[in-house]
């Protein structure tokens, strides 16, 4: 009786659910707007060549050519357009999808969580640090995200078992994963996008976002843990919100089995082949989805799945992530809708000549001001992508910003933006299964989260200063 109330109470919902403004919803309206400019703006075009085998916007020779405004039809059918000009993207995240769901299905990642926490139960720094790793690598590496979702109900307990806050439960699997997303390791939805629309090898730059990885995940950890330690001290300065999980017991006898542990190992072994892949023989798009194919038929394998489970194990992944990929194709037709009106480069030159006559330094950081005000509109990190690259990347060149740096712009605004934005959906969505309100959250968050603004800011202007490339 005492499992089933634990259960209930784990799985309650909020009585009152607030939707935001659907993102299909949002781009649309973006698309209609961009409609409409091609009637407003004058048509121009740069002269482009190619160097070193990518395409390249030659500097001074912007020019305006006749309106080719855009109609009422072909605003729709450039949805189709873009679909299918962002194909291998939308079928590689797909593709992904399906990967994680099966690995999710096997109970390794679970296991591994429950376990971790469970052991940790009675080290309070050390449940702190660990899990954050475990979170912000999931993000860093797979793009963990929505799936951060079934975790808060087992975390969250076990931190208010070690006499902490809600907050400090739902920080440490929220902010874990936005360090992930935040320094895009290896991230495919956020880094392998952008870097692939800049034309730079994916993955490329490591270097820089893995240090920075460590700062950011260091400087996290010490944040949540001053908090928490705080509460345990005195609980009036804890942040509790609906306190839905106060009584809740923490998980016992979580598995963690010596299959979980290969499939794991199966993974890690995955991700190693990709970095071989990307240094020495070039995989893209195609090869990536290949490795993630083969390696979802290894963790079905290991996890003694039919053919039946595999394949409706992969189809549930694919499905659940379908809305985010077929969003990658949705802003590509905003793209292409600009590109047919020929006025794309008519804003690049209008964004061009404001920003051309400051140092490239302040080029970069207003970059980077401009992506946050975007992630604001656009939150979904592999739309924003599509949306903003094929934009900033010109832009950059015409601004001597390197297109690696272009890319970090891109990935830190995604980031920090996923903590504190309410237009993100699997944001409010963990507040809401958590109990905690937006202002609650906001309220303690936004002194980090600038500063973690004003430091990306820093890093992107050193970054380039740098010649961070490539190129």
């Amino acid at each position: 009786m005492e499992k089933e109330q634990k259960k209930e109470i784990i799985q309650e919902e909020p009585k009152e659910k607030k939707r935001g403004i659907n993102t299909f919803v949002l781009l649309f309206s973006v698309l209609v707007a961009m409609t409409i400019l091609t009637y407003i703006l004058p048509a121009g075009q740069y002269d482009r060549q190619e160097v070193d085998g990518r395409n390249v916007v030659v500097q001074g020779t912007y020019h305006q050519v006749d309106r080719t405004p855009v109609d009422i039809f072909h605003l729709f059918t450039a949805i189709h357009e873009g679909l299918v000009e962002a194909a291998p993207i939308v079928f590689y995240v797909i593709i992904i999808g399906g990967m994680i769901n099966v690995m999710n299905s096997t109970g390794a990642l679970n296991g591994l969580l429950s376990t971790t926490a469970e052991k940790l139960s009675h080290r309070r720094l050390a449940f702190i640090a660990i899990l954050m790793l475990l979170f912000s690598l999931g993000g860093s590496f797979i793009g963990m995200a929505e799936e951060s979702l079934m975790y808060l109900p087992i975390i969250i307990p076990f931190a208010l078992a070690l006499g902490f806050d809600t907050f400090t439960g739902c920080a440490i699997v929220l902010l874990g994963m936005s360090i992930g997303f935040t320094t895009a390791v290896m991230n495919p939805f956020t880094i392998g996008i952008a870097q692939g629309i800049a034309e730079l090898p994916i993955f490329s730059g490591l270097h820089l976002r893995l240090g920075l990885y460590i700062v950011v995940y260091i400087a996290a950890v010490a944040f949540v843990y001053n908090h928490a330690k705080k509460v345990a001290k005195d609980p009036s300065a804890g942040i509790w919100g609906d306190r839905r999980y106060e009584g809740v017991a923490t998980i016992e006898n979580a598995e963690f089995t010596i299959r979980h542990k290969l499939i794991l190992v199966a993974f890690v072994g995955a991700i190693l082949c990709l970095v071989v892949g990307v240094i020495k023989y070039g995989f893209y798009m195609a090869e990536y989805s290949g490795v993630f194919i083969i390696v979802s038929i290894i963790f079905a394998i290991l996890g003694k799945m039919s053919s039946h489970e595999y394949i409706d194990s992969f189809m549930e992944g694919a499905q659940g992530i379908l809305s985010g990929a077929l969003i990658c194709g949705f802003a590509r037709g905003i793209v292409v809708v600009l590109t047919n009106g020929n006025i794309i480069d008519t804003i690049l030159n209008g964004a061009a000549t404001v920003l051309e006559q400051t140092s490239t330094s302040i080029c970069a950081a207003g970059m980077f001001v401009v992506q946050a005000i975007l992630h604001l509109l656009v939150p979904s990190g592999s739309g924003q992508a599509m949306l903003t690259m094929p934009i900033m990347v010109p832009l950059a060149d015409l601004l001597h910003v390197t297109r690696q740096t272009a890319c970090l712009i891109f990935t830190l605004a995604d980031g920090i933006g996923n903590t504190i934005l309410p237009t993100s959906g699997y944001f409010m969505a963990a507040l809401a299964v958590a109990g905690l309100s937006w202002g609650q959250w906001a309220k303690k968050m936004w002194p980090f989260v600038l500063g973690e603004y004003l430091v990306a800011i820093v890093v992107v202007v050193i970054a380039n200063s740098m010649g961070y490339g490539p190129f």
